[in-house]
């Protein structure tokens, strides 16, 4: 097809002529979407909060993700849970964490329950914590630790001693001995908080103090994609699977759709463009059975790649292109005029063009209508006919078949006249002027008489 296959108007046809074959397909796609939800069961996924105190780097969050997730991490929470049927393994890959603003893990369980999905989430925050904590006491520096240790006990003993020097001070009888005990209150009061302070800024104490916050909500709804979503999914593919495999057929097809390619294909001129009436494109005639069938319940036996019909002013103007080849015919050929048309087998529209061109020709020329088959073309042989018109729309046959049609001529010995081109128009109200419609009357016995005398 050409570069306007892709417009809407072309996908609007394909709605119109192809929507019962869409319908199907969507609700194939729904079942689809159905039996594949029921292959992976419904998934609620719920998370649990860990607040990692302290000043934390960006790449020791990574590391923390990293651990909540880890295999250690997780066997131990499976060995807690002790969940029937359900693997460390497959544990693994139903835990995932995620560090977020205020260094805070969140750490996300999914099971299929909402309560299994909650009892996962904290569980595994537990021994994320408990593992963390056991970690930096391991890694703890010992000289470090000894040497808090012997400051605390040297704190404590300076305390006992400012106590035992305030006992021994005057008890507050002079304001020297007040002093004096007021000065020694402040120096154990220091003393305090200096240790105080020494050990709050110690990093791995302060990272130690992992904390939870709060257990993990229990899920109200499905993890996506839920089976609403799969069912509506595979509807939607399955509809666009339509339309772009009608788009690709369009655009691979091998038929010929304009006027300069088929003249080349039959090897002969264009004498003019002809329109049979009709509201909507016509079957292709089709055999009985159940493909048949099957084909007209779909709607498939209608072309949906036919231009929409298009209006005219009235009959009268419609059947001038007819007597307009008529008129090309006759300045073409010398007295007496005989000529067969030729019309490819399955053609509808070319085949009521065909019946029209000849009532309008009446005797000159004189006309004799015959189908072709186009996969197996066979031409009567040349008698009284002195030549041959091929009448045929435009978008049905390919390069390979027009040759084929143009050879058998060849064969029995006729020459293609001209070509004629048929289209579908509107249906429109009835000629003003012109012809009478009594004059249409003899195409259909024209055509029959002609198809008995060629068989």
């Amino acid at each position: 097809m050409n570069d306007d296959t892709i417009r809407l108007v072309t996908i609007g046809r394909i709605l119109r002529r192809r929507w019962r074959l869409l319908a199907v397909l969507t609700l194939v796609g729904a079942l689809a979407g159905y039996g594949f939800s029921l292959l992976f069961p419904a998934q609620y996924t719920t998370s649990a909060s860990v607040l990692l105190p302290g000043a934390w780097e960006e790449r020791e969050l990574l590391t923390q993700e990293q651990v909540a997730t880890s295999s250690v991490v997780v066997d131990q929470a499976a060995d807690a849970l002790h969940w029937a049927g359900v693997s460390k393994s497959a544990l693994r890959k139903q835990v995932s964490a995620k560090a977020s603003d205020g260094n805070i893990i969140q750490i996300s369980g999914t099971a299929d329950t909402p309560e299994r999905a909650q009892q996962l989430s904290d569980q595994v925050a537990q021994q994320f914590v408990t593992f963390a904590a056991r970690v930096v006491d391991a890694n703890a520096d010992p000289e470090s630790a000894a040497q808090r240790d012997a400051l605390q006990q040297m704190v404590t003993q300076t305390s006992r001693r400012i106590s035992q020097l305030a006992d021994a001070a005057d008890p507050g009888r002079t304001v020297e001995g007040v002093q004096a005990r007021t000065e020694l209150e402040k120096l154990r009061t220091t003393l305090q908080e200096a240790l105080t302070k020494l050990n709050q800024s110690d990093p791995a104490a302060g990272k130690a103090n992992m904390v939870v916050m709060g257990p993990a909500a229990l899920p109200t709804g499905e993890t996506p994609p839920t089976r609403t979503q799969l069912i509506a999914a595979g509807a939607v593919l399955f509809l666009l699977l339509g339309v772009i495999g009608h788009l690709t057929a369009a655009r691979m097809s091998r038929r010929l759709r304009t006027q300069p390619e088929i003249t080349e294909a039959l090897g002969s001129a264009l004498l003019g463009t002809v329109d049979v009436a009709g509201e909507r494109p016509l079957h292709r005639p089709q055999g009985g059975g159940p493909r048949a069938g099957i084909r007209r319940l779909l709607g498939t036996d209608v072309r949906w790649d036919v231009p929409t019909p298009q209006a005219y002013g009235d009959e009268a103007g419609r059947l001038i292109r007819y007597r307009r080849v008529c008129t090309r015919l006759q300045e073409r050929l010398p007295a007496p005029r005989r000529l067969l048309v030729l019309v490819p087998d399955g053609d509808e529209i070319a085949r009521l063009a065909a019946g029209q061109l000849v009532a309008e020709a009446g005797n000159d020329p004189l006309l004799r209508m015959v189908g072709v088959s186009p996969s197996r073309p066979m031409v009567p042989d040349r008698g009284e006919e002195s030549g041959a018109v091929v009448v045929l729309s435009t978008g049905s046959w390919t390069a390979a078949e027009l040759s084929g049609i143009a050879e058998a001529c060849a064969d029995a010995k006729h020459e293609i006249v001209g070509i004629v081109l048929a289209g579908m128009a509107r249906a429109l109200p009835a000629r003003s002027a012109g012809r009478p419609r009594d004059a249409v009357a003899p195409v259909l016995a024209v055509g029959h008489d002609a198809k008995g005398s060629s068989g």
